[in-house]
């Protein structure tokens, strides 16, 4: 089996990390006996987005958002639109999940519009919000914990019809108020967790290439890896959010 993966904006948005979710994705796929190609596209680069069937896109600060703003809107956008619809992989870190969203009202007072294929909008607020953090998902089917590292000022808010990636339990999340990470659309997911986040958490990361895999060749389940190293990393960035095995308000979950 193959899939192939589009990285967008690789030079302009990766910051924390956020590359090492391609390079987890690719090796994952190579543990499971799929072959995965990576193609990178960045301003002025053309591509057939719809053909992909995992697409990726990291964070930046509100430089690197206004530098493809342009590009990401009328070169990119309607086609990751078209993706997106037709129930491509996408995973948006950060300043890529605030461009997913209506738009980015900086602290300045500007507005950096978004694509609006998700109906979240995003404002600037006094703090940032920095550190590790636990949120609960149940995106799996079961509750399993995600960790990651976030650092935004940005506040998301979620539409009534768009469901959060997961709960926080440790740090801030989507605005620090309501309790929500991220938000997932099909199979588009947005989320503030830097990392970067697919090592640190390899059901996610499973989960993603499993999705790709069935909408391109049908009926797929993945096996098991042995996953101790990711265990291992997991828990420590549990442990270093501040998060203790007595604090779950829910059965242990599989990380």
């Amino acid at each position: 089996m193959r899939l192939r993966l589009l990285h967008l904006y690789p030079d302009v948005m990766n910051l924390y990390g956020d590359r090492g979710n391609v390079i987890a994705l690719v090796r994952r796929c190579q543990w499971h006996g799929v072959a995965c190609e990576v193609t990178e596209a960045s301003i002025g680069t053309a591509a057939d987005i719809p053909a992909f069937d995992i697409v990726f896109m990291g964070g930046g600060q509100d430089r690197e958002q206004r530098l493809i703003a342009a590009d990401f809107l009328q070169a990119k956008g309607p086609a990751l639109r078209e993706a997106i619809a037709g129930g491509a992989v996408v995973l948006a870190i950060c300043g890529a999940y605030q461009l997913l969203g209506r738009y980015y009202r900086t602290g300045g007072g500007d507005t950096i519009e978004g694509l609006g294929v998700m109906d979240a909008w995003t404002e600037a607020g006094p703090r940032r919000f920095i550190g590790n953090v636990v949120v609960r998902s149940e995106l799996s089917g079961v509750p399993r914990t995600l960790v990651g590292f976030e650092n935004h000022s940005g506040r998301t808010f979620l539409g009534a019809d768009l469901a959060p990636l997961g709960r926080v339990l440790r740090g801030f999340g989507n605005n620090g108020a309501d309790h929500n990470e991220g938000a997932v659309l099909g199979n588009c997911i947005g989320t503030y967790l830097h990392g970067s986040l697919l090592p640190k958490n390899p059901w996610l990361g499973d989960l993603l290439i499993e999705r790709a895999l069935r909408r391109r060749h049908g009926d797929v389940t993945l096996g098991e890896l042995d996953d101790r190293l990711e265990a291992l990393a997991h828990s420590a960035a549990m442990r270093r959010a501040g998060w203790r095995r007595k604090d779950a308000p829910w059965p242990r979950p599989r990380v």
